[in-house]
């Protein structure tokens, strides 16, 4: 980040040092619904600012600016109804000179801005910076007065910082959050290697419609823009000049950019994904909702709306849904030979879910927990997820897999895997899977690990290109997937070095957990049966 904006401290550092003026590093995940509104409304007012000073130019003075922008809110982007003593005071000067109540006033400024702007109602105006427990207020005047201040002490206009960098501030406080968030983190936040994997892999083109049914803070859909507008910058690059000078007849031909929807469940994490798109200088569609029950996206018909590309990072293991949620399902997203993978784990369902909301050509990217590759393979009898894994399979749905290292997740410090799905497989890849163990590929961190810049280019030309190496990835026919009874875990397939000749512990565990789930299940079965003939006899 180059950004330093007057006082020599980085905007990551100086973002980070404002949360922290609460009540330091450890307790800042804790007001992060405070925090967060906070620097995106500092933000909407340096830019609201900037964009009052190219009106003033035009017409001569603040004060007419003020009043035109006023009487027409279409001349900026967003509208803040905040009256500073003079014109030439800045907007945020409004909520820095607060004194007394602060929490009251911060929270109907808030409302405010929300009131004249419907695309921020329920993002900015969610939270009530006035708000008691047992009362108690939760964040004392003091201390808001002390953030507010640490806010003040930068600026965020256009003319300070270009919405990449505060962009990426912004996920950096986001990251910082998720880093003391313990088992909550992983709802709101992936780690940003593993969304570049994602959406490098992906290949997002200009146009495209990505979708992420459990979007969180945004994070991976952003990475997905990112990830177009580099590939695109590349591809420009590659043009001979002579080229570039034609441009049809456009002086400045728009930018093409993508089309990013999303669904949250949580209230807080939905708000902050709206930020988060907002921030980022993106404009994306994140609607609130339970995805698996009740998803918002749908066709004119009521069906399913379908997608150019579907990145997800669902929570693992989810055990809120039963058989009927399955086979009652309006949408057809749980087909015959796949359906219910069982009750102690959707993964398998989200992996449904996903497939069902795939257009004719259409990829995907899954972050799944990495038991789901190979739970309920090798046992005797039938089994539910290793069903809806051979459906996947034996479809010729999945196109490659990866095996992630230790330690990434902020809630977990089990690997995990990203499953790759694609709806129309190129021929020469028909019938055979590409496993990728980068369970290697990483650098130690505080307090998590991480895959620097040149591991997450290797595994992305690997997933690209197909490419085959040695204790890294491996080609397999569908043939040896069946014979191993639909184990697609790269660690079965793929050993990284003398001493892993075993698989993880991790993975060995999570199917034991299985094996007990389906013990007790036949055990009841039969007390029953044992029961009625009992009863009959």
């Amino acid at each position: 980040m180059a950004s330093n904006n007057g006082n020599g401290k980085s905007l990551e550092s100086w973002i980070w040092e404002a949360a922290c003026s609460i009540r330091g590093a450890r307790d800042a995940p804790k007001y992060k619904d405070y925090i967060l509104p906070l620097i995106f409304t500092k933000r909407l007012c340096d830019v609201f600012d900037d964009e009052l000073n190219r009106i003033a130019k035009e017409v001569g003075s603040r004060d007419k600016a003020f009043q035109l922008v006023r009487a027409d809110h279409k001349l900026v982007r967003f509208y803040l109804p905040l009256v500073p003593d003079r014109p030439e005071e800045s907007v945020w000067s409004v909520i820095r000179k607060l004194s007394d109540r602060i929490g009251e006033g911060v929270t109907t400024y808030m409302r405010a801005i929300a009131r004249e702007n419907p695309l921020l109602q329920g993002i900015i105006d969610r939270v009530d910076f006035n708000a008691t427990t047992h009362g108690q207020r939760d964040l004392d005047d003091d201390r808001l007065s002390n953030l507010i201040e640490a806010i003040s002490t930068k600026r965020l206009g256009l003319d300070d910082v270009e919405a990449d960098i505060i962009g990426k501030s912004y996920e950096y406080l986001i990251r910082k959050f998720a880093e003391g968030g313990g088992q909550s983190a992983g709802e709101f936040y992936t780690p940003p290697e593993v969304g570049t994997i994602m959406s490098h892999v992906l290949e997002p083109e200009p146009g495209m419609e990505i979708y992420d049914p459990t979007c969180g803070s945004g994070g991976i859909l952003v990475k997905c823009e990112i990830a177009m507008e580099e590939n695109a910058n590349q591809r420009r690059a590659d043009i001979p000049v002579r080229h570039l000078e034609c441009n049809c007849g456009l002086e400045n031909p728009p930018p093409a950019t993508l089309k990013l929807f999303g669904q949250e469940y949580v209230p807080e994490t939905w708000a902050m994904a709206n930020m988060n798109m907002i921030i980022h200088d993106m404009e994306g569609q994140i609607e609130i909702g339970d995805t698996f029950k009740n998803p918002k996206f749908r066709n004119k018909q009521g069906r399913l709306r379908t997608f150019d590309r579907v990145v997800a990072n669902p929570m693992w293991n989810q055990d809120w849904f039963i058989e009927t949620d399955y086979d009652n399902d309006e949408f057809d997203r749980f087909p015959p030979g796949a359906g219910f993978p069982g009750k102690s784990s959707a993964d398998w369902g989200w992996v449904q879910h996903i497939h069902a909301s795939l257009n004719d050509k259409g990829r995907a990217a899954i972050v799944l927990d990495t038991g789901a590759a190979s739970r309920g393979s090798g046992n005797a009898g039938t089994n539910k997820e290793k069903r809806a894994r051979k459906w996947f399979v034996d479809n010729d749905i999945i196109e490659s897999l990866l095996y992630l290292p230790e330690n990434l997740f902020y809630n977990t410090t089990a690997p995990g895997i990203v499953l790759f799905l694609n709806r129309d497989k190129p021929a020469d890849r028909k019938d055979r899977v590409l496993l990728v163990n980068a369970g290697r590929i990483f650098e130690k961190g505080d307090p998590k690990n991480f895959i620097p810049d040149e591991g997450i280019k290797h595994i992305v030309d690997t997933l690209i290109n197909w490419n085959e190496e040695e204790k890294l990835s491996r080609i397999v026919e569908h043939a040896e997937l069946k014979k191993n009874d639909y184990n697609i875990s790269p660690s079965r397939y793929i050993h990284t070095g003398e001493a892993e000749t075993y698989r993880p512990i991790a993975e060995i565990v999570e199917e034991l957990n299985a094996i007990e789930e389906e013990a007790k299940a036949t055990d009841k079965a039969l007390r029953e049966i044992i029961r009625q003939l009992g009863v009959e006899g």
